[in-house]
């Protein structure tokens, strides 16, 4: 197998595509040229080593950043050329579940839940609607009845199902994971994948995954992304992502960190 994008010709136009993205901070150069598509309905999970610009990548797509060269287009229209009102309906399309949940903790539950629906849909929804579209969400991620409940009543991976039901309620065509599953136990880790892979059967929602866990990686993903070197380094399906024999991906996968010269050189002496 050839380690290089898999061409997306047979499977449409891109929902997402990202083309000759160039982007640094000052000196730290985060993209020198990449390229990717996304598909409407998929998951696709970004990889990459700490301070790749994983995060960069959905901070671009809402629109929180710009390129500093190439294109970031969304349903056919170029994310970086927008003014704000153009990036308003977009960001209407778009959830973006954070990593740390950021729940309001002034508020109860069924408030953070409803939270968005009250800023966006005042004018459209009432106060019953909003309830019943608060009760449904809860639903959704498992976690039925709790509306009167605190954040700060809630444990971590409740705090995080209570976001992705923040999220659930506004209906989004796409959601942008940032790390779902970080610092919660294995059976809540569990338990986030499982929500993530329902929802999409349940919704068709276009998912993009930024993750280090290798469980989540291969468990929630249709195809996987590398970035390494400002570039998309591989993007296959997962079983051929995960049986790459590109040597940066495998370490990355299996945790090796790779042996730095000094080592060599301290282990032959």
């Amino acid at each position: 197998m050839q380690d290089r994008p898999v061409s997306s010709s047979k499977r449409g136009k891109p929902f997402v595509r990202f083309r000759g993205v160039k982007k640094s901070f000052g000196t730290k150069e985060i993209y020198s040229g990449l390229d990717l598509d996304i598909h409407r309905g998929e998951t696709m999970t970004i990889m990459g080593a700490s301070g790749s610009g994983k995060s960069v990548l959905l901070k671009m797509l809402i629109g929180l950043l710009k390129p500093d060269q190439g294109s970031v287009d969304f349903d056919g229209a170029d994310v970086a050329q927008m003014n704000e009102r153009e990036l308003l309906q977009v960001r209407a399309r778009i959830a973006y579940l954070f990593q740390g949940a950021a729940l309001f903790d002034s508020m109860s539950v069924g408030d953070n839940v409803a939270y968005g629906l009250r800023e966006r849909f005042w004018r459209t929804m009432s106060s019953t609607q909003i309830a019943a579209r608060v009760e449904q969400s809860l639903g959704l991620v498992g976690l039925p009845g709790i509306q009167a409940m605190r954040p700060s009543d809630l444990s971590g991976g409740m705090k995080k199902r209570v976001a992705l039901a923040r999220t659930l309620a506004l209906r989004p065509e796409v959601i942008l994971y940032d790390e779902p599953t970080t610092g919660l136990d294995p059976i809540n880790t569990a338990r986030i994948n499982h929500l993530i892979m329902g929802i999409k059967r349940a919704t068709h929602v276009t998912s993009i995954v930024v993750t280090h866990d290798m469980g989540t990686a291969f468990g929630v993903s249709d195809r996987l992304a590398m970035i390494a070197k400002g570039k998309i380094l591989l993007v296959a399906p997962r079983l051929e992502f995960r049986e790459t024999t590109n040597q940066y991906v495998r370490d990355f996968i299996e945790g090796r960190a790779p042996e730095s010269e000094a080592v060599r050189d301290l282990l032959s002496s």
